[in-house]
């Protein structure tokens, strides 16, 4: 276990003693404990959008004369709740960076017995020291957004492109099609190409931060950088 924790170029790098490892240790589950609340905290925020979108669905589709206009509005609900959750992500991201640079860089060098760059212990050290976010609430917005809400837009967009084509009868023509879209004196073709922009604007968004992620953290799997 000495060999494990001693730098590689540094034979004077001094070993933790077994305190030292149980501090780690309860150190360890301590931010483990802090990332699944605020885990629960991101969970609660996908639930609201879920259930938003349900009682949109459930509107729009309730009668043949309903509009479709709830699931537009769904639409900039969904994108205040992604809001919430990327800044609440910023925060659990911390705590989960924490635990997972531990147990990269510490557990794995015990388990495997192979001698690891000590450096990790600076990392850690400076960022108990100063704490920070280790990521930008564009990039925490682009995950949350890959991950779990660019689904729920899918499904939206599904669900209004369904409800002017086939409820609740087939459109006969394009324009049907975008004369269904239409609310009062706004015309269903300005709707249509908001709809467009609001949807192509979140693609491209994911894909910007993605490509943010990756060129940090160089893919999936890498530890040169917390976060």
């Amino acid at each position: 276990m000495s060999l494990a924790m001693q730098h590689r170029d540094a034979p004077d790098a001094r070993p933790f003693d077994s305190a030292e490892i149980g501090a780690i240790a309860h150190l360890y589950r301590g931010e483990v404990y802090r990332s699944t609340i605020w885990r629960t905290r991101l969970d609660n925020t996908t639930n609201w959008s879920i259930v938003t979108m349900g009682i949109a669905l459930s509107s729009t589709f309730s009668s043949p004369e309903a509009s479709p206009l709830p699931l537009v509005l769904v639409g900039l609900l969904l994108a205040v709740f992604m809001t919430f959750e990327a800044r609440r992500y910023r925060y659990f991201n911390v705590w989960r960076a924490r635990a997972r640079w531990m147990e990269t860089h510490f557990y794995v060098a015990i388990l495997t017995g192979a001698p690891l760059d000590d450096g990790w212990r600076d990392v850690l050290a400076r960022d108990y020291s100063a704490p920070r976010h280790h990521i930008t609430f564009a990039r925490a917005l682009g995950r949350r957004l890959r991950r779990t809400y660019i689904w729920i837009l899918a499904i939206q967009s599904l669900a209004y492109w369904g409800k002017l084509a086939i409820h609740p009868t087939p459109a006969a023509s394009f324009a049907d099609f975008a004369a269904r879209a239409a609310v009062g004196p706004i015309p269903g073709w300005l709707f249509l190409t908001l709809g467009a922009i609001y949807n192509l604007s979140w693609i491209s968004f994911a894909l910007g931060t993605l490509w943010l992620d990756r060129r940090k953290h160089g893919g999936r799997g890498k530890t040169q950088a917390m976060g």
